[in-house]
């Protein structure tokens, strides 16, 4: 298991940056995927975009995107409608043979 996945499994959301390049490198790796420099896990901004959405069954599958340019897919626990653009928060993450991704809409808040 990797340090992404450990930090997952405590609902701690990271990403590596390159030291030498200073790049997010997304998908996270233990090296920069374009100059092969080493990293520093850094946690990630738990504020997100509505980037895209379905609803199946009552449920809302999105795919959300980071101030960092990171993209997850998840879903969104919502009692009102959601929008594409709408400001997401990371309620909950985990890691259980993939990762998992929970949001919560930022209406009224």
């Amino acid at each position: 298991m990797n340090k992404f996945e450990q930090e997952l499994k405590n609902n701690n959301f990271v990403c590596s940056r390159c030291t030498r390049c200073n790049k997010i490198v997304w998908p996270p790796s233990d090296l920069c995927n374009k100059c092969f420099g080493d990293v520093v896990w850094k946690p990630v901004s738990r504020k997100a975009r509505l980037i895209e959405f379905s609803r199946k069954n009552g449920e809302y599958f999105c795919m959300a995107e980071f101030d960092e340019g990171i993209r997850v897919m998840g879903t969104v626990e919502s009692a009102s409608i959601v929008h594409v653009g709408q400001p997401l928060t990371l309620t909950r993450c985990s890691y259980d043979d993939t990762e998992k991704f929970v949001f919560s809409t930022d209406e009224g808040k």
